[in-house]
């Protein structure tokens, strides 16, 4: 038997637990960290690579994966022991991501009008706005979950002045596009919301395209960095409707 603890012990992780009639949650840690969203992520790949019978989707989060079944091919038992065998062959808590084949640049603007909440941002991280705006522009991100909306990234992981928490109170809307910022994660809103989370900066990337054959152009594990653009030229971008992300390659 391997170093992964998969007892029914309440504390026990990583653990197996039952999410409605035909699905199970694999959970890697209570709370979202470095080490449990790379051993999401491996999990993820290893059941996708070769999936248990009758699994049927796969869904890695920020620190588990959800797995759904069809129960007209296999019962929860079946799919736990299954799931348990696959957790019970290493160390899960040892786990390093995966290395990123894909890298998305997109143009984005930070603080002013577009990011009208950067400047407390970063006093709440204790740096100044210059290097609030280095951080984000520098940092090497990568997609370690979508959820929320449809293809809505959370991205991570910024450095640990970062880590400091959600607002108090909700800010009513951000626009698609708005970068918010909390507990050393960015999200890239798809739809205008409300957030508890500083807007700091805004792009016109598009992270959901229902008219498009993928519809969900991020996808878990792709690394992203943001190219800084000055708010004029970001303006004339906005206006004419121009998304100049690439993706590259790696």
């Amino acid at each position: 038997m391997g170093n992964a603890q998969t007892s029914t012990a309440p504390h026990a992780l990583p653990r197996i637990l039952p999410l409605g009639a035909d699905a199970l949650i694999v959970r890697f840690s209570l709370t979202p960290d470095p080490g449990a969203n790379a051993a999401a992520q491996v999990f993820a790949r290893a059941l996708e690579a070769a999936p248990p019978p009758g699994v049927v989707e796969v869904v890695p989060s920020l620190a588990s994966v959800m797995v759904r079944f069809d129960p007209q091919a296999t019962g929860r038992a079946d799919l736990t022991r299954a799931l348990r065998a696959l957790l019970e062959g290493r160390d899960w808590h040892r786990v390093a991501p995966p290395p990123a084949t894909r890298r998305w640049v997109i143009p984005a603007a930070f603080g002013g009008r577009y990011g009208p909440q950067l400047a407390d941002a970063a006093r709440a991280a204790g740096l100044s706005e210059a290097r609030a705006r280095a951080d984000l522009a520098d940092t090497r991100l990568r997609v370690l979950a979508i959820g929320f909306a449809p293809g809505q990234p959370y991205l991570g992981l910024l450095p640990e002045p970062w880590d400091f928490p959600r607002l108090g109170e909700l800010t009513p809307q951000v626009p698609a596009g708005a970068l918010v910022v909390a507990l050393r994660q960015v999200v890239l809103f798809a739809n205008p919301s409300a957030t508890g989370w500083r807007h700091v900066g805004q792009t016109a990337f598009r992270p959901f395209r229902p008219e498009a054959a993928e519809p969900f152009p991020l996808r878990v594990g792709d690394e992203v960095r943001f190219d800084p653009v000055p708010e004029a030229e970001f303006a004339t971008l906005l206006e004419n409707g121009r998304d100049t992300a690439r993706l590259e390659r790696l």
